[in-house]
């Protein structure tokens, strides 16, 4: 039973308005629906369809190659005092083959794409050594680096996914990586300035990640101690 909101007289069920005052008769579940309509958006969440890689890997593409060539044609026929572009060539090359497993082809092996990224990387200093007029640094410095990284990082990763991979092997294997890194880059800089090779800092590092690599090796040939360890740290 309902009555007026005006008059309080007492309404028939199918009534449209009140008989005595004429007030319209209005059901409370259409104000909600009234209200509902006049929202700018939707209450109620929605998916968005998902970007395919393959047009993903399209606009990127086509970013870098506009930003490679529009840097080319700036510098060809506006700012000729330099090979400036050589520099953002060199950037977009890097980032478009980073991005090839990620977003084009996703299927390519870790180990062919680290040898892409080292190749990417030499490629992009072999350009910025047009800028500084001397290729020295490149062949006595930057590819030999280059080259060192490269195969640390390939090491590094047949190790994580070959070899058992734990939080205590994964730390073992970063430990040695960040020692021998450092240890190469030392005898590479020493051999570039044509100064003695003889380890200083890098032995520091070298000492510090050997006592961490017993230490982790100890840990992981005593199950009880590797377990009261992994208890104790939760891992």
């Amino acid at each position: 039973m309902s009555y007026c909101v005006n008059c309080g007289v007492e309404l028939d069920a199918s009534a449209r308005e009140c008989p005595l005052c004429n007030t319209p008769v209005i059901n409370p579940k259409e104000l909600e629906k009234m209200a509902m309509a006049q929202r700018p958006f939707p209450t109620e969440q929605g998916q968005v369809e998902t970007v395919k890689r393959k047009d993903l890997g399209i606009l990127v593409s086509m970013v870098v190659l506009a930003t490679a060539v529009t840097c080319g044609i700036l510098n060809a026929l506006t700012f000729q005092e330099s090979l400036w572009s050589l520099a953002v060539i060199g950037a977009c090359i890097i980032l478009w083959v980073i991005m090839i497993p990620a977003v084009i082809y996703t299927k390519q092996p870790v180990y062919v794409s680290l040898l892409y990224d080292g190749g990417a990387v030499a490629l992009y200093l072999f350009m910025l050594s047009y800028l500084t007029g001397t290729r020295d640094w490149l062949w006595g410095l930057g590819l030999p680096i280059t080259v060192l990284i490269t195969v640390l990082a390939e090491a590094f990763t047949v190790c994580v996914r070959k070899l058992p991979r734990s939080f205590l092997t994964v730390s073992l294997y970063i430990f040695t990586a960040v020692g021998l890194l450092c240890m190469g880059l030392e005898i590479l800089i020493d051999r570039f300035v044509g100064g003695n090779i003889a380890l200083s800092w890098s032995a520091v590092v070298l000492t510090v990640c050997g006592i961490l690599d017993i230490a982790v090796i100890t840990m992981l040939s005593r199950r009880r101690l590797r377990n009261a360890v992994r208890r104790r740290l939760h891992f």
